[in-house]
């Protein structure tokens, strides 16, 4: 099998082989003193950025459980899907293994402490030695060299939601971002946020002299990094910079600076990636970088030329469905949206946790949200464009600016050439037979080319694009069908041409293309045959992405589902899988009044369509 670099037992380690440790926080993005930050107090980490190398634009997944994948593989979740949702399990290739045992089989000892949430079956004995809460370099072999990971929880998501912790900062001080409406709750979540990250800082303070006082300090090159961008409102999720954008610090000791890309205190500008990470340790361990991995390494021995792109994704978020693409390059932050017919936000039970997004939907409720403040909290473009060194908080999008005309296309085409290599599995529903890394690889089974073309045109809302989704929806292929039918669904009412080209797919061999057909019925006024497939997949417990789908199709029709109310009730009490109770619950609870349902501001201008809380 090309690529594959086959672990066996560890042979005579040399001599001179650096240790490399990994200090890893949770849900937190450059808002750190050495990022230029003036509120935070984070000493330990501006020390560690002034005697190391700093990196400017270092980019991950916008939620944990895709980012460890691409750390622990070296290659993207959507090659193995569906690892590219939260919380699912990526149909890996036998010969893949997390790169650890890479490590293992070069004679390093390699622990964990504690996280793996790799959203694939990676063969956690094979790649550490050691993985749970006491794993630590300390029980090595002697002399032996070690990757050890930390992982720290004191900035997790969570960290937001109680209600009576002492803080560090005053909430009447805090920045925010123009976007952010500013309500007491906002301003309390970015002062506990800020409290979080000088306990991190404390806890970092920690490990190193731990380092150093088992005299392994100069034997020993550091990374400090974030699994994903923060957990104020806007970040966590979400492919803007708030949401992507991480702190990266690796601290090369003067024994091992020739490994280093540049002398202490330099900040590298050109953009890194999550991908680049398990090539960059391998290099720098002296280990041969396995040829399926899609990363560069950016340090050490096989340092290859920097990135001009980094790629980022984001599809189903714990159980509620949405896709957007990210281009970035030094400078440039171009977004595709494939759903921008839902909004930003939906409502994510445990996001909604968050006092902070609990005000903001008070204030949208409320009618009180200023343009600025709505942006965010509608329907989305298709495109967006945003200039990160003149515009750091995504404000303003570009995407339709005819002088930005060269860079939008310069990014589209960098976009279609990642999608292709990857043969991205976010292309094909949720629970498709062709899922995973060999399924859709199969000749002809997935044509990637035309599926991105299909799903682009449909992401344009464009009612001259209807004649191209009706010849689709009977098109062999499972991809096409099913992004036809998200076409008609975003076209809404300027479908009804496509009416009896959507009956056929409510029998089709895919439950995901009877779901979306549904939904693109129920958009036309025709509940009676869209219901009853609804009804009958939210009882499937034997295929949960199914299920999933149509109840998230059901609570976004809102008050047009009040018919299937019963079916909804019968199925939550029939051991339906744990996302679908979240999304039946709560739309039972809006149907029934004990529970308003978002509110969503009207959207104007050529991505116009119906709100998603609306009936038909």
């Amino acid at each position: 099998m090309i690529g594959v670099c086959a672990v066996t037992a560890p042979r005579a380690v040399a001599a001179d082989r650096p240790n490399i440790l990994w200090l890893v926080s949770e849900d937190n993005d450059t808002l750190l003193g050495c990022y230029g930050d003036v509120m935070a107090k984070t000493p330990t980490l501006d020390k560690l950025a002034r005697e190391g190398v700093l990196y400017e634009r270092c980019f991950a997944m916008p939620v944990c459980a895709p980012s460890r994948f691409t750390l622990i593989t070296g290659m993207y979740p959507v090659t193995c899907g569906p690892a590219q949702h939260m919380r699912a399990s990526g149909k890996i290739p036998s010969w893949l293994r997390g790169f650890p045992a890479h490590l293992r089989a070069a004679g390093y000892y390699t622990s964990n402490n504690a996280k793996t949430d790799y959203n694939s079956p990676i063969n956690i004995q094979e790649a550490w030695n050691v993985s749970n809460r006491n794993a630590h370099w300390r029980n090595r072999g002697p002399g032996q060299p070690f990757f050890s990971v930390f992982n720290h929880e004191v900035s997790h998501e969570s960290g937001l939601f109680p209600s009576n912790e002492p803080s560090l900062f005053d909430p009447a001080k805090m920045r925010l971002p123009p976007y952010q409406p500013d309500t007491p709750e906002i301003r309390a979540d970015w002062a506990r946020y800020y409290t979080r990250i000088k306990r991190l800082d404390d806890q970092i303070a920690v490990k190193l002299k731990n380092l150093a006082d088992a005299g392994l300090a100069e034997d020993t090159i550091v990374f400090y990094y974030s699994d994903n961008g923060g957990v104020l409102p806007r970040s966590k999720r979400f492919l803007q910079e708030s949401g992507t954008h991480v702190p990266l610090i690796v601290y090369f000791p003067p024994k091992w600076r020739h490994l280093a890309p540049a002398s202490p205190g330099y900040r590298i500008k050109e953009p890194v990636h999550f991908i680049d990470f398990a090539p960059t340790v391998l290099s720098l361990a002296g280990v041969k970088i396995p040829d399926y991995m899609q990363g560069r390494a950016f340090a050490g021995a096989a340092k290859a030329a920097p990135n001009e792109f980094v790629f980022c994704m984001r599809d189903r978020m714990d159980e509620r469905y949405d896709m957007m693409r990210s281009v970035t390059d030094k400078r440039w932050l171009y977004i595709h949206n494939y759903r921008p017919d839902l909004p930003y936000v939906q409502p994510l039970d445990y996001m909604f946790q968050a006092r902070g997004y609990q005000s903001w939907a008070r204030l949208a409720g409320e009618g009180k949200l200023t343009p600025a403040t709505a942006m965010f909290w509608g329907q989305k473009p298709t495109e967006e464009l945003y200039d990160m060194l003149a515009d750091p908080d995504s404000v303003h999008n570009l995407a339709a600016d005819p002088t930005q005309r060269q860079t939008v296309d310069r990014m589209r085409a960098a976009l279609e050439k990642r999608a292709v290599a990857n043969q991205d599995n976010g292309f094909l529903p949720e629970g498709s037979t062709l899922e995973g890394y060999a399924a859709s690889r199969v000749p002809g089974a997935f044509p990637i080319e035309r599926v991105f073309a299909l799903a682009n045109l449909a992401s344009e809302r464009n009612a001259a694009n209807l004649p191209k989704f009706i010849a689709a929806l009977d098109d062999p292929c499972e991809p096409m069908r099913w992004w036809a039918a998200q076409g008609c669904t975003m076209l809404r009412e300027q479908a009804a041409p496509a009416e009896a080209a959507l009956r056929r797919r409510l029998a089709d061999q895919s439950g995901a293309v009877q779901v979306v057909a549904a939904e693109a019925l129920a958009r036309l006024g025709k509940l009676e045959v869209a219901l009853p497939v609804l009804e009958r997949w939210i009882k499937q417990t034997d295929t949960p992405p199914f299920a999933v789908q149509a109840a998230n199709v059901l609570d976004r029709l809102g008050a047009a589902a009040r018919p299937a109310l019963p079916a909804m009730k019968k199925a939550l009490t029939a051991g339906t899988q744990p996302y679908s109770v979240r999304i039946l619950t709560h739309a039972i609870s809006v149907l029934e009044g004990r529970e308003q349902p978002l509110v969503y501001p009207a959207v104007t201008g050529p991505d116009q369509t119906q709100s998603p809380n609306q009936s038909p």
